[in-house]
């Protein structure tokens, strides 16, 4: 998702108020908001769980590599290459003087070998053209093996890659409500594993399926993980940490899940073989089981359920590491709640909430659902599209998608910045504007002009990588304590639906290079203004209700 969607800081933290005021964000000031617990935790289990989910996202872009091909011709087969495309293979001198891919001469070629000696032979353009009826050669000197070369994926094939992608990304909203109720019915930590199971599953099937059509439903398999893989890991972490270190959390975790496209641009980079690529791309994640005796509980789920003993156990672990010691006010509340724990079911009040259609009922909420969907979906489309379209620019597609990769850690870092300074609404205007305006651009460069081209979309993949950061945070600061569970969940369905039409929008790109880059141009500019009917959310209080947030901006 992809990337792979973060969830809002708060999602799961302002509904919580736990039983008798027992709230982890007035605890852990006194028991450490960061101290040496959440470190360990956080540096060893769970920023490196971050790392899997751009591996996933993106190993596909290079599993589908299509290197040069041309049509095979079996009587040929016994001269060398460059004679056999010479004699055999149109040669275009309008296109840049390339030989057809798709097309060959429908010649007896038998029959000419017996009537001319190969040296004399040379080919004449008034020879009929066919189609290739016996397959494919492929030039294998930068790429050994990739799903076009092995699944013969090209000519009137070709749309099968892009069929891929879409079914990846088709996984992706089906896996985020799947997971989502796992995380929520059964806790964090079992939700996690199961995730990281069915990643390594689909990852590692699709290497070893016999077709094309077996290969994308393990994709698909693949694709219910992203972008849950990141957000169960994001979730562990923002619930173990005080209020005051949300945001140092949520853009570490972002730089970890760029970690992990940077360790893919260097392994793609030496794996030129699509199985060896899936292989070492998942099996190394059978290491985080390991975790198994780590990771604990989040405590906030814990309490949230009715699970005090359990919360009280892990809250001490914590307080005893930090060198703190758990409230007495704190226990004897603990205490309390474990007798009331028999009375009255926490999990059924929990339950009960407003649906999706709270979210339209009065004309101001509509609105700002509306525009918030709108931003989130635009972001998304964006974001994902450049990345996919990266390795296509430039002269080396794998130093074009490490630079893809690596222009994004800035950009966190300046927006981590900035948010806080000049709030939400302009940065994530402007940084959307400008993205949408260096994607545009490119369409007024030669065709010639590559490094510029590759220079314009770098900017536009750190000013759209900003207000990736920025969309997660203020769509919850937006949506009312109330509704804040159901509107982040709308809003990141919606925009994962809008994922599987991305693969489609690069497709255009075979044709016309830098068509893509308008249409997602197009999109980043005209969304970024309508950010600004949103109202601003630093330094205001945040409406609890559904009335508060019809009020609000």
């Amino acid at each position: 998702e992809g990337m792979p969607g973060k969830e809002e800081p708060q999602l799961h933290i302002r509904k919580q108020q736990h039983h008798d005021g027992m709230d982890l964000d007035d605890l852990l000031p006194q028991i450490g908001e960061f101290g040496c617990y959440q470190k360990l935790l956080l540096w060893l289990v769970c920023l490196p769980a971050c790392i899997p989910c751009g591996f996933c996202a993106f190993n596909q872009l290079f599993m589908a590599d299509t290197p040069d091909h041309w049509c095979l011709e079996p009587e040929l087969m016994e001269y060398p290459r460059e004679r056999r495309k010479q004699l055999a293979i149109p040669y275009d001198e309008t296109d840049n003087g390339t030989y057809s891919k798709c097309s060959r001469y429908n010649v007896n070629w038998t029959q000419l070998l017996l009537e001319y000696d190969i040296d004399d032979l040379s080919p004449n353009t008034s020879w009929p053209v066919t189609t290739c009826l016996y397959g494919w050669e492929f030039d294998t000197s930068i790429v050994s093996s990739s799903i076009v070369i092995d699944y013969e994926l090209v000519c009137q094939h070709d749309i099968y890659p892009t069929i891929g992608l879409a079914a990846l990304n088709a996984g992706g909203p089906v896996g985020v409500y799947m997971f989502g109720i796992l995380n929520d019915r059964y806790g964090r930590r079992l939700s996690f594993f199961l995730c990281l199971a069915t990643l390594i599953f689909g990852n590692l099937a699709c290497a070893f399926m016999p077709n094309f059509w077996l290969w994308a439903a393990c994709r698909v398999i693949a694709g219910l993980t992203i972008p849950a893989i990141y957000q169960i890991p994001f979730i562990i972490s923002l619930e173990l940490v005080g209020p005051n270190y949300r945001s140092f959390v949520t853009v570490m975790t972002c730089l970890f899940y760029t970690l992990g496209l940077v360790f893919l641009a260097g392994i793609t980079y030496l794996v030129r073989n699509w199985v060896h690529l899936a292989i070492v791309t998942s099996l190394p994640f059978l290491l985080y089981y390991i975790y198994w005796w780590f990771l604990p509980e989040s405590p906030r789920w814990l309490l949230a359920k009715g699970r005090l003993e359990e919360a009280s156990k892990i809250l001490e672990t914590l307080a005893s590491v930090n060198e703190k010691e758990l409230p007495d006010t704190f226990k004897f509340r603990l205490k309390q709640g474990m007798m009331l724990q028999r009375t009255r079911s926490e999990e059924r009040r929990l339950q009960t909430g407003p649906g999706v259609g709270a979210l339209f009922k009065t004309p101001n909420m509509r609105l700002k659902t509306i525009l918030i969907t709108l931003n989130w979906f635009a972001n998304e489309m964006v974001y994902v599209g450049l990345s996919y379209y990266g390795p296509a620019l430039g002269s080396d597609q794998y130093l074009s998608f490490l630079l893809s990769s690596l222009v994004e850690i800035p950009s966190y870092l300046a927006c981590w910045v900035v948010m806080d300074r000049w709030g939400r609404r302009w940065p994530l205007s402007i940084s959307m504007i400008v993205s949408g305006v260096c994607c545009i651009i490119t369409v007024l460069l030669p065709p010639e002009a590559v490094t510029e081209t590759l220079v314009l979309f770098l900017l536009s993949k750190f000013a759209i990588s900003a207000s990736f950061l920025i969309i997660y945070p203020f769509t919850g600061e937006l949506y009312p304590t109330q509704l804040r569970g159901v509107g982040i969940g709308f809003s990141a369905y919606i925009s994962g639906l809008g994922l599987i039409i991305i693969p489609f929008i690069t497709y255009l790109g075979s044709e016309h290079l830098v068509l893509p880059l308008v249409i997602m141009g197009a999109v980043s500019v005209v969304v970024g203004m309508t950010s600004l009917r949103l109202p601003e959310t630093l330094h205001h209080r945040l409406p609890q209700t559904i009335d508060e947030g019809e009020e609000f901006g």
